[in-house]
């Protein structure tokens, strides 16, 4: 069986990421990059990541997607560009038309009809129509605060309310997400993109709140959010981030879902570079009320960065597996590592 074939498209910080991962593994093999950062394009993705080559094929990072999207030699995609389900639109359908599977870092992705219903039925179409799978996933939205909130109910008869709290540093992200965060701006300038809806903040809180209503058989009545600046008191440097004294160094995301008008699903998620400097220290905890009680606490939290690298990656064969159409991760089996030759979890 010849390996699996992987594109990745967009080579910033997730995209170089994956790369190092996948030439770590067996029975998988890089067929193409594509960035449009002129300091990329035409260059080695080997000297791009400083890693050895090997024995893999020379890899060199092109600007044109439409010549990497060959399904002769290319199974999956690795789109690591976007946020949005809208702004990720274009090239889902692009390369799920050419008749190639794709997975998504998108965070709305991860449960993209609780946004963008319309969008989501017209994926699962072009998918369906093409023989393809979609899916959107990563490590929040995409498993910490839904499917692993999700798999805990397993263990319960019946759930009253579920709160789940991520405090994490922001500092492995690229630009695009301090830019989405507010990394580094004034606080006037914060609550300026806040009452502008020019601020994004943390991207997920409506699809993780919408995966687990679904999964457990919930109907919400209404989903808020809010954000607020977390402000730094020394300089802050993160490989792609700089917050100065007195700006913003991150945001506090909370939000929740309303079942008969009392909060069901509760989240909070503060998030910002460097947290350690001013005695913030990392987690994940997630409480579940009902019949057994279940709390759980992982500390210091799941490094979103290599978490979301992973999960792309790991759910490389099960996507492959799938039937076609757009996918969550409340479809697909369970992510787990996959320390072997990655053909051995494909089906025939």
């Amino acid at each position: 069986m010849k390996k699996v074939n992987v594109v990745i498209w967009g080579f910033g910080a997730m995209g170089r990421g994956m790369a190092e991962m996948l030439l770590s593994k067996k029975g998988v093999i890089i067929s193409g990059v594509c960035d449009l950062h002129p300091n990329l394009v035409n260059k080695s993705i080997f000297n791009a990541i400083n890693a050895e080559q090997n024995n893999h094929p020379e890899v060199i990072v092109s600007n044109d997607i439409e010549s990497l999207l060959n399904k002769e030699n290319c199974d999956i995609v690795l789109l690591a560009t976007d946020s949005y389900t809208k702004k990720a639109f274009p090239k889902m359908k692009m390369i799920l038309e050419k008749g190639i599977n794709v997975i998504s870092t998108a965070e709305e992705m991860a449960y993209p009809k609780a946004q963008e219903p319309e969008l989501a039925k017209e994926l699962h179409k072009i998918a369906k129509e093409n023989n393809v799978t979609v899916l959107g996933t990563g490590i929040n939205p995409g498993f910490i605060m839904d499917l692993l909130v999700v798999a805990l109910t397993g263990v319960m008869s019946d759930v009253t309310h579920i709160e789940a709290n991520r405090v994490n540093s922001l500092s492995p992200f690229g630009p695009a997400v301090m830019e989405e965060q507010g990394v580094g701006i004034t606080i006037d300038e914060f609550n300026h993109g806040v009452e502008t809806d020019t601020l994004a903040g943390h991207v997920g809180f409506a699809e993780s709140i919408g995966m687990i209503a679904d999964a457990i058989g919930v109907k919400l009545d209404k989903f808020e959010q809010q954000m607020a600046p977390i402000v730094t008191t020394i300089d802050r440097k993160s490989p792609y981030g700089f917050a100065a004294a007195n700006d913003v160094a991150g945001v506090n995301m909370t939000g929740q879902g309303f079942v008969e008008g009392k909060v069901f699903i509760d989240m909070k998620h503060p998030q910002q570079i460097e947290p350690e400097l001013e005695g913030t220290h990392t987690g994940d905890y997630i409480s579940i009320k009902g019949t057994p009680e279940v709390n759980m606490a992982i500390t210091p939290e799941i490094d979103g960065g290599i978490g979301t690298i992973a999960m792309c990656v790991n759910m490389i064969p099960h996507v492959l597996n799938a039937r076609s159409g757009l996918k969550t991760m409340i479809d697909l089996p369970v992510p787990r590592a996959i320390l072997g030759d990655m053909r051995d979890l494909l089906e025939e």
